[in-house]
């Protein structure tokens, strides 16, 4: 500059500098500009990630709802039903609601009620109620012993569900229908009909249909296909039994409380149950099968029965499922004014990271 103010004329000194300062002006305005730019730039890069973000959440969300969906279109719960426990009554419920929750009902029928499968047929119902996808959503039910889905590979298993009875009044029930029947289906003939004896005549009598080795059928039905189940008296079964019914069922509920363990069952699975405690509580299904012409034991029958040792361990077993089964409901349902209702929902999420913008 000091060149120019030397060579140069002072106007054109004075044009150099108001044209440098008009370049530096245009400059910074430019330079503005393009900051202002990149600033809409970002913000618009901004909403289209937050869009995308959304997007994705979004799908997510869609995508697990579809899963959901499907997973509970592949749901199949087996009712490996004990006899004379109330299995009719709480079965046909399940068939009254199939139609109306979309769902399949498929009765098991063994050869003679054996409730023991020979292996390939183990295998043959494996495959049924894994593959069977025609039949999912399903309800699986029969006087059949449990049956462990993951010794033949099986990585998703079913829903076991089951009910018990008090030892004794399970065995005096089935006595007495094996001889007059029920209400159900009061023209079938049974096995023991025309022998009229009374459950204490047989205790007296000390007869086959009433001894204590007839009471050893609820331990088996949930210890399972291992033959050591089915040794009568068996301290291993007894164990293994309340293992299973502790890690295998989703819920064991008692006869003696069927209406709790129906409405346990509407709250956690109503893709199935919906409806199912109404139902029930209308008395229509509530006390379908009734065993006629049963006449309750005397006391001295009874103590007799409770002397023997398979008594003891299959009243332990019962014992055991009743207070887990309490204990399940004591967190599920409470009483106000001679009513049960469920509780709400007891949780929720908080601390949820990372945050989102």
């Amino acid at each position: 500059m000091g060149l120019l103010r030397i060579k140069m004329p002072p106007k054109f000194q004075l044009l150099a500098l108001l044209a440098f300062a008009i370049a530096m002006i245009f400059l910074e305005n430019q330079i503005q500009k393009l900051e202002e730019s990149r600033g809409k730039l970002a913000i618009a890069e901004r909403a289209i990630a937050r869009h995308e973000v959304r997007e994705i959440e979004q799908r997510h969300i869609q995508e697990g709802v579809k899963e959901n969906l499907m997973e509970e279109e592949d749901l199949v719960i087996v009712y490996n039903r004990v006899p004379k426990t109330a299995s009719t009554s709480f079965t046909n419920i399940a068939y009254d609601l199939c139609s109306r929750n979309h769902y399949h009902v498929l009765h098991i029928n063994t050869t003679k009620n054996n409730p023991v499968m020979s292996l390939q047929d183990q295998v043959r119902f494996v495959k049924n109620v894994t593959l069977w996808k025609e039949m999912k959503p399903a309800f699986y039910h029969g006087h059949v012993s449990f049956l462990d889905f993951t010794k033949f590979g099986v990585k998703k298993k079913p829903i076991y569900i089951n009910v018990i009875r008090d030892p004794i009044e399970r065995l005096v029930s089935y006595y007495y229908f094996l001889r007059f029947g029920d209400d159900y289906r009061p023209g079938l003939r049974r096995r023991k009909q025309g022998d009229k004896k009374t459950f204490d005549e047989c205790i007296s009598a000390g007869g086959s249909d009433c001894a204590p080795e007839k009471l050893w059928l609820q331990i088996p039905f949930f210890c399972g296909h291992y033959s050591e189940c089915w040794n009568i008296g068996s301290k291993w079964a007894l164990e293994q039994a309340k293992y299973n019914l502790v890690n295998e069922y989703m819920l064991v509920g008692v006869t003696e409380e069927l209406e709790d363990f129906v409405m346990m069952l509407e709250a956690a699975l109503p893709r199935f149950f919906k409806g199912a405690t109404e139902l029930y509580r209308k008395g229509k299904k509530s006390h379908l099968r009734k065993t006629s012409e049963k006449k309750p034991p005397t006391k001295e029958s009874i103590a007799r029965l409770q002397q023997s040792d398979i008594w003891k361990m299959e009243n332990e077993f019962y014992e055991f499922a009743l207070e887990q089964f309490q204990y399940v409901r004591a967190h599920a349902v409470r009483e106000k004014d001679g009513e049960l209702f469920l509780l709400a929902q007891n949780f929720f999420y908080e601390k949820i990271y990372p945050k989102t913008t």
